[in-house]
């Protein structure tokens, strides 16, 4: 599994010019699923995201977490981040999740990230979005469950 965090100010994600789900001060998830993922997988990430000390502290170090700062999640499905780019210059993403087991992964990730009492809002899984971020810092964060 795969998640690019960016700490943003804000963050929004539309469908067809409608904004489907926004946050303000929180983590903008970019989410990537393959099928060798597991819950076990899951579980990592979101003991990982939701323990992640990178918000301000009164001193100005990068130590509080995101529910000690009240922020939120907006969490975005991007099987693209399993792209291949080693032959010939048109990505492959035969890394990516099949649609059905890589959309149930994303859901339960979401569900069980919502479960420690952050909000979390999403895009639609599969459809064509438009992901607007402020970010703060900036602060990205690369996630691979298979480097840990």
């Amino acid at each position: 599994m795969k998640v690019v965090l960016q700490r943003v100010s804000q963050a929004n994600v539309k469908i067809e010019e409608q904004i489907v789900g926004q946050i303000d001060k929180g983590f903008l998830l970019l989410v990537g699923i393959c099928d060798d993922d597991t819950e076990a997988d899951l579980d990592y990430l979101v003991k990982k995201i939701s323990q992640l000390r990178v918000f301000e502290d009164e001193a100005g170090k990068m130590n509080l977490a995101l529910g000690q700062v009240d922020g939120a999640i907006l969490s975005v499905s991007q099987f693209t981040l399993y792209a291949s780019t080693k032959k010939g210059n048109r990505p492959s993403f035969t890394g990516a999740g099949q649609p059905d087991y890589a959309q149930k992964m994303y859901h339960l990730f979401n569900q069980k990230l919502a479960a420690t009492g952050i909000t979390v809002e999403t895009g639609e899984f599969g459809a064509d979005m438009q992901v607007g971020l402020v970010n703060d810092g900036p602060v990205t964060i690369l996630f691979d469950t298979r480097d840990n």
